[in-house]
This record gives structure tokens, C-alpha cells and sequence, in this order.
């Protein structure tokens, strides 16, 4: 009796050692600190309401298994989430350790978002894993503030079934949307967003054009550049989808992107230019009318004969009210490993809940053989569409000044003057950073 209960410790302990070990060599893979030295820190986390988190958050019982931190998440949609982030700045009573912003919504909060360039340089994490423009998303003035982990590329969907061919210029979408009408099929060509909805959403295409002109929104002096010769006619360009091509959705100056979205997944829209990660709940029966078989997708169309398209991220960064920033920071390196963005876009199902999300931030992911197979190579359309992408002007003006752009987009779309517009738009921006000392 006594060998069998020496060898029952025996296997216990064994079982018990090799766990040991398990979990030692995973938190060594997340360059997780050893010895659990933040065991029982609860940490409290802000994040937009994403279907890509929600998968996130039902695999944190491995890091809280780790190293002893438990993780509290707080869910916003993204509607709120700017006056949130706002409202926890001027508090600054750290009644969140991390924080997930729209990249443009950084440098204004620069003041209270930690800095973790040291902490990457000790942990051996490079921003290179990342595309270039998502990595440029999470910096400013020189210091990166956090992970981008919900980022976007932009890509053109449309549907299969009434257009053989994919657009590969906007001469191509003005064609194409023509000859719709022309054809009599009940639905819009061109779902598009021009409404002023105070997230200036209908920047994202006119940027695309602005672009592709050779035009900045900024010159090298940091002056408003936008009422260039180039930038005016490529401005007057995308209102001219509206106005004077008519290959729009008719409800396209009240729409924000959602409602473009919608128009897309009702089968009321053929076309729509949006972000990639759109793509599953075209498909997704619970959202959408339309089929895998119905939505096809391909590159921004080229304006030009150039095609530069606008990227965006929505980081996850440490709060310097936080009493937790060595946890959170344990807690960002467990979150943005490139295992777990593999692992988000291709496992259907967590903790028993369905999870769909085509969304991956790291070039590995982007690259990979059985990400792009479990999500129809939308990620290698991505990754091209990422070649020559760029993001918002990072500074800290950026909200005001691109909500007189949206306000002045908004009313040319509307039937206003495309150059009287965007030329009092640059004179009033130019006050506005002159007020802020941004320039002379």
C-alpha cells in the first residue's frame, strides 16, 4: 500500500512539475516576467465593442492563469468611445490601466498615454512586425504610445453577381455604376459616406483621391495643403461621384459608414470602398442578406493612374494615472503576440462562444497561408492594399481642424461650392494652428 501511494505522489508531482514547466515556457514565449510578481493586481480595461476583442477577452483566463493578474474589460461602442478617452483624461483619476483610442485621438491625449519605446527595447518587440502605417498609427513626436491592434486596410467590395469584372480606377466605378442604372436592377451603384458625423468618416475616400494627386493635407511647414490646384480638382473629383456622375447611393450625404455598410449588406448598394474587416459581416447570415458567393473584393481603385490609400488602427495604450503600468505592460506584451493574431482570425469558436474575425494587425498574420485560407485571402488583399498607404496627420489640432475638412466635404457634397468650400476650410484651419502655435 505504501508503493502505491509513493507512486501516486510520485505521478502527482510529475504532472505537477511538467504544468510547471508548461506555463514557464509560455510566459517565457510572451516575455512575461518570471515568478508571477503581479499576482492578485486586477486590472481595469477600456475597448470598443468588437466581435475581434470579444475573442481577445474569452482567452485572457490564460494570462490571468500566467501571471496572477485579472483583467476587468469595459466594452464601448465606438459611437462613445471619443468622449470617453476625453473624459478620461481630463479625470485622470487611472480609473482605466489601458486604453483602446482611434490612432487620430492620440496625439490630443499624448499627455496622459506612456510612452513604451524603453519598454520595447528591453523586451526585444519591434514595431516592425507591423506594416509601416499601422505601426506610424501608434506614434507621436518620435515616441510610440501603444500596440495597434485593431487596424484596418481599405479595400473595395462589390458584388459578384452583377459586376464580372472588379473596378480598378473610379473611371472603372463611374462606368460600372452607370451602366447599373442603365440596366434596370432595383439598387444603387455606389454606397459612399459624406455625412458631417463628428468622426469625420467622410475624410477616409477623399483621402484616397487627395493623395493619388500628388497633394498632401499638410505642406512641409505644416500649412494647410489641401487647396492645391491638385488637391482641388481631385477633391472636386470625389464630390463629382455625387453630384455630377450620380453613381452614388441617393442616401449617400446622410450616411456615415455604417449606414453605407448596411446599405451594401441589405442588397441595396453594389459597391461600397470600406475597411477590410467589413468583410464578415457581409457574409455573416446574421447580419447580411448577401452570400460569400455575392461579395467579391479587390484593391482601392486607382485615381490618376496612382492609388494611395488611407490606413487607420485603434491602439491599446497605458494610462499614466494607472497605479498597474508595469502589469498593464505585462498585459500588452500577452495581448499583441503574434500568436494570438493568428489564432483570433482563424479559430471560429472561444470559450463556446462564435467568434468571426477576419482582422490581423502583424505581417506575419497578414502573410500567412492559413489565415489568408480561413478568410478568403482577405488579408493578402490587405497587405497589398498597405503598400503605399498612409495615415491621419498626427497632431494634436488634428480633431478641429479635420472637422472643418468633414464640415466642408459635407457641404460641397450637399450642392456648395467644391473651391470655395475647401479654400475657406485651409484659411480657417490656418488659424486655427496659428492659435496653437503650430505654425507662424
Amino acid at each position: 500500500m505504501r508503493s502505491i501511494v509513493s507512486r501516486g505522489l510520485t505521478a502527482t508531482l510529475t504532472a505537477a512539475a511538467l504544468t510547471l514547466a508548461s506555463s514557464a515556457a509560455i510566459a517565457e514565449k510572451y516575455n512575461l516576467k518570471d515568478g508571477k510578481p503581479f499576482e492578485g493586481t486586477k486590472l481595469n480595461i477600456l475597448s470598443v465593442v468588437t466581435p475581434q476583442f470579444d475573442g481577445l477577452m474569452l482567452r485572457d483566463s490564460e494570462f490571468t492563469e500566467l501571471t496572477g493578474i485579472e483583467t476587468e474589460w469595459t466594452f464601448i461602442p465606438f459611437g462613445s468611445l471619443q468622449e470617453k478617452i476625453t473624459a478620461e483624461g481630463v479625470a485622470a483619476n487611472g480609473s482605466y490601466d489601458v486604453v483602446n483610442y482611434l490612432d487620430s485621438w492620440g496625439p490630443p491625449n499624448s499627455h496622459w498615454l506612456v510612452p513604451i519605446d524603453d519598454r520595447l527595447a528591453e523586451d526585444g518587440i519591434s514595431m516592425d512586425r507591423y506594416p509601416a502605417a499601422f505601426a506610424k498609427s501608434a506614434q507621436f513626436e518620435g515616441k510610440t504610445l501603444g500596440f495597434p491592434l485593431r487596424a484596418h486596410a481599405q479595400l473595395m467590395f462589390y458584388r459578384k453577381d452583377l459586376i464580372p469584372e472588379p473596378p480598378k480606377t473610379w473611371d472603372d466605378v463611374i462606368r460600372i455604376g452607370k451602366e447599373l442604372k442603365a440596366s434596370g436592377n432595383d439598387i444603387e451603384p455606389l454606397a459612399l459616406y459624406y455625412n458631417n458625423d463628428g468622426n469625420r468618416q467622410n475624410l477616409f475616400i477623399w483621402l484616397n483621391f487627395l493623395w493619388a494627386a500628388g497633394a498632401e493635407v499638410f505642406d512641409d511647414d505644416g500649412k494647410p495643403a489641401w487647396n492645391s490646384e491638385a488637391g482641388l480638382k481631385a477633391t472636386e473629383d470625389y464630390i463629382a461621384l455625387h453630384t455630377t456622375e450620380k453613381v452614388t447611393n441617393s442616401a449617400s450625404l446622410s450616411f456615415v459608414e455604417q449606414d453605407a455598410r448596411q446599405s451594401f449588406m441589405q442588397g441595396k448598394s453594389a459597391m461600397i470602398p470600406v475597411w477590410w474587416w467589413a468583410y464578415s459581416s457581409m457574409i455573416n447570415p446574421d447580419s447580411s442578406v448577401l452570400t460569400a458567393d455575392q461579395v467579391g473584393f479587390t484593391g482601392m481603385p486607382s485615381y490618376e493612374g496612382e492609388t494611395v490609400t488611407y490606413a487607420i488602427s485603434m491602439p491599446f495604450s497605458i494610462s499614466s494615472y494607472s497605479k498597474n503600468q508595469d502589469a498593464a505592460w505585462e498585459f500588452l506584451k500577452w495581448l499583441s503576440n503574434p500568436e494570438m493574431d493568428k489564432a483570433n482570425a482563424t479559430v471560429r469558436e472561444v470559450a463556446g462562444k462564435p467568434i468571426v474575425n477576419n482582422v490581423v494587425t502583424h505581417i506575419s498574420s497578414l502573410k500567412d497561408p492559413e489565415v489568408n485560407a480561413a478568410n478568403a485571402n482577405i488579408q493578402q488583399a490587405a497587405w497589398e492594399s498597405l503598400a503605399n498607404s498612409d495615415i491621419m496627420p498626427q497632431i494634436p489640432e488634428w480633431p478641429e481642424v479635420g472637422d472643418v475638412l468633414s464640415s466642408a466635404i459635407a457641404e460641397a457634397a450637399g450642392g456648395g461650392d467644391t473651391r470655395a468650400l475647401m479654400n475657406a476650410a485651409a484659411e480657417q484651419a490656418t488659424k486655427i494652428l496659428k492659435r496653437a502655435g503650430r505654425i507662424d
